[in-house]
């Protein structure tokens, strides 16, 4: 698939922002009811789950709320730093390498996690399962010089 026209425009990323912000509002409303599904592009048709992601600003020390799709992988969950295939990554992969400490709410269940980066052998063995979840993330991938990276969000241990 060609990389659509515009999507390195400055404007992209606001456009993200401003969705997820509303994402974020509508989901913690509802508990989940609505915006736990992700219905864009290949999720159109096999939508995919969302959970958000609460992590710490590595220069603000503010806490911010993103929504992922992610894959349950036993009591991990798995997310993509995609950003659509924009050239850079985004700003929760770069804040949650700095502070990796998150919470994770899918529905109404709230659960204290560790991000960590995938190593190249568990991103291996996770990105087919991942493009079978979101068949867009091989697109984005060819859009970008970057390796997206894949995160694991592990519980945290007390």
């Amino acid at each position: 698939m060609e990389k659509p026209k515009g999507l390195d425009s400055p404007l992209v990323p606001h456009f993200i922002k401003v969705m997820s912000r509303t994402n974020v509002a509508l989901y913690r409303l509802t508990g989940g009811r609505v915006g736990a599904k992700w219905r864009v592009g290949s999720g159109f048709r096999k939508p995919v789950p969302i959970a958000l992601v609460t992590h710490t600003g590595r220069k603000s020390g503010r806490q911010r709320t993103t929504p992922l799709l992610y894959l349950p992988d036993g009591d991990r969950l798995v997310v993509v730093a995609s950003q659509g295939g924009l050239p850079g990554n985004p700003q929760w992969y770069l804040n949650v390498r700095v502070n990796p400490g998150v919470t994770v709410q899918v529905g109404r269940v709230v659960r204290s996690m560790t991000a960590r980066t995938a190593t190249e052998a568990e991103r291996d063995r996770l990105w087919p399962r991942l493009v079978d979840l979101y068949a867009d993330f091989a697109s984005y991938q060819s859009w970008t010089e970057r390796i997206i990276p894949v995160v694991i969000l592990e519980p945290r241990l007390s």
